[in-house]
Parts: structure tokens; C-alpha cells; sequence
């Protein structure tokens, strides 16, 4: 029994999670289904009387209710993961890159999963983090909407699909990150 809890502790290998994603794609497949995290966004906004407002929300919210259920496992999921069976919060990150983090003002970068010094609670009303919190959740839900697809959606479900705007969709994602990462971050750091 505790080979098999250090087992689920560690990140488990391609060769485990690959096949896993595979078969759920497969099985999306079959059964006509397309898999994305936004659409449950979507869905919400449809069971709280958002089709009152906008014909983009009018639709049977009911066919949706096996990816409402995803997501709940998903939350769940991750929070069984971070609780019980995550042995630390401690990030393995090379080290080029916690050299990087530290040169903007990342003091222990690694040291948990979000770092204080923009998610923290002393830092959070700060304008450093409204920029970040407010900023970017107003981009994220933009460009999911103009994307019409969110990343797992594109890059999951729409490659799998062989969709060419799912495509250009996830060349857009990387272009967007690394932009993010080596241009913007560093100034809103600055703040």
C-alpha cells in the first residue's frame, strides 16, 4: 500500500497519462462529443437565464450536463490531489528559470505553486495583482469567446479533431504565453 500512495504522489508518466487522454478523446469521439473547459462557462450562463439576454446563450443546457459533471471531478480531483496526496507545494523548476523569476521580484520562486508576491494575501489588493486577477481574467474570457474555444477545447479536443483553426488557435496560445512571459511580466512586475 505505500509504494502504491508514493506511486500516486509522484506525476505519473507519459505512458500513463497519454494513453488515459487518448481514450477519453476516442470515447469524445465516438460519442460526438467535443471537449472544452469554456463551454461550461457558457453552460452556467445559460442555466442562470442568460438566454433571456443573448440568442448566444439559447440552447438545451442538458446536453452539456456530462461536461458540468467533468468539471465538478475536476475540481474535486485537483483538490484531493493538492490536499492529500501532493506531499509538498514545493515547484521543481530549472534553474535558469528561478534565476529568471528572482531577477523580477519573485523571492522564492518554487516555493508554492502561486507566488506571494503578486497571489499572496498581503499582496492581493495591491495594483500589481488587480492588474493580474482583473487584467487577466477580462483577457482570458475575450479571448476565449473570440477564439471560440478555450486552450484545452483547442489544443485537446480540436487537434484530436484535426481542426485547422484549433491550429492557429494553439499557435496563438504560444505566441500569447511566451510574449506574456518574456515582455509583459517583467514590467507588470515592476508595478
Amino acid at each position: 500500500m505505500e509504494k502504491l500512495i508514493e506511486f500516486i504522489q509522484q506525476p505519473w508518466p507519459w505512458w500513463i497519462s497519454g494513453p488515459l487522454l487518448t481514450y477519453i478523446m476516442f470515447s469524445l469521439l465516438y460519442f460526438g462529443k467535443g471537449f472544452g473547459v469554456s463551454t461550461n462557462f457558457k453552460t452556467v450562463c445559460n442555466i442562470l437565464g442568460a438566454g433571456r439576454v443573448s440568442d448566444f446563450f439559447k440552447f438545451d443546457w442538458r446536453d452539456q450536463t456530462w461536461n458540468l459533471l467533468f468539471i465538478g471531478g475536476t475540481v474535486i480531483g485537483g483538490f484531493i490531489a493538492a490536499h492529500y496526496l501532493t506531499p509538498s507545494q514545493v515547484v521543481d523548476i530549472a534553474p535558469s528559470t528561478i534565476a529568471d523569476l528572482k531577477a523580477i521580484g519573485i523571492a522564492n520562486p518554487g516555493s508554492s505553486y502561486a507566488p506571494d508576491e503578486i497571489f499572496g494575501v498581503d499582496n492581493i489588493w495591491s495594483l500589481r495583482s488587480m492588474v493580474f486577477l482583473l487584467g487577466g481574467g477580462f483577457l482570458v474570457g475575450f479571448g476565449t469567446r473570440y477564439a471560440n474555444g478555450c486552450t484545452s477545447g483547442h489544443a485537446i479536443s480540436g487537434l484530436s479533431n484535426l481542426q485547422k483553426w484549433s491550429l492557429v488557435a494553439v499557435v496563438g496560445f504560444f505566441i500569447g504565453g511566451l510574449t506574456m512571459t518574456h515582455f509583459i511580466l517583467p514590467y507588470l512586475m515592476e508595478l
